[in-house]
């Protein structure tokens, strides 16, 4: 089994009834994540997962002193069940702001800056990283890092919250 990065937007209201009502939140982002699975090509997704590319871009997010915690979220959902690999985490509207105008500021080329393979083999990331997949690895974390771009700058602009879980 894997454990992958899982995203969802909700409304601030969505978000205030998951904050109280965790299990209600686990049932509705299933449907969500139903729901996004019968629409390709969706303009707007409301779901969006990272792979296993989490652990490798929150090494090099804090590398570059990211303001906002994207890969595990900020705040914990007090009372929520393990929803795969620990409870899920949130962030409030104005961290999602905060981490859009990151987002877009942050080109891909200042990501990889300075990441060396030795650097995320010595990390004992998740998976496993030989230095021989290092350069492999740092592509995939880029390739999702831009699909992450566009996803938190629509829930900036529609005034979203984040829900953030490993499954």
């Amino acid at each position: 089994m894997s454990m992958i990065g899982e995203y969802a937007r909700l409304t601030p209201s969505e978000l205030e009834r998951a904050v109280a009502d965790p299990g209600w939140a686990q049932e509705f982002i299933e449907e969500l994540i139903d729901a996004g699975m019968d629409e390709p090509g969706a303009s707007q997704p409301r779901c969006l997962d990272v792979d296993k590319a989490w652990d490798a871009l929150a090494l090099m997010l804090r590398r570059i002193d990211f303001p906002v915690d994207i890969v595990h979220g900020e705040d914990e959902i007090p009372g929520a069940d393990d929803w795969g690999y620990g409870p899920p985490r949130y962030l409030t509207p104005e961290q999602v702001r905060a981490a859009a105008a990151a987002l877009a500021g942050t080109p891909t080329d200042v990501l990889a800056r300075n990441v060396t393979a030795a650097d995320l083999a010595r990390a004992g990331l998740y998976p496993g990283i030989a230095v021989d997949e290092a350069e492999q690895r740092v592509k995939d974390v880029v390739h999702h890092y831009r699909a992450l771009v566009p996803f938190f700058e629509g829930a900036a602009r529609d005034g979203d919250a984040m829900m953030i879980w490993l499954d």
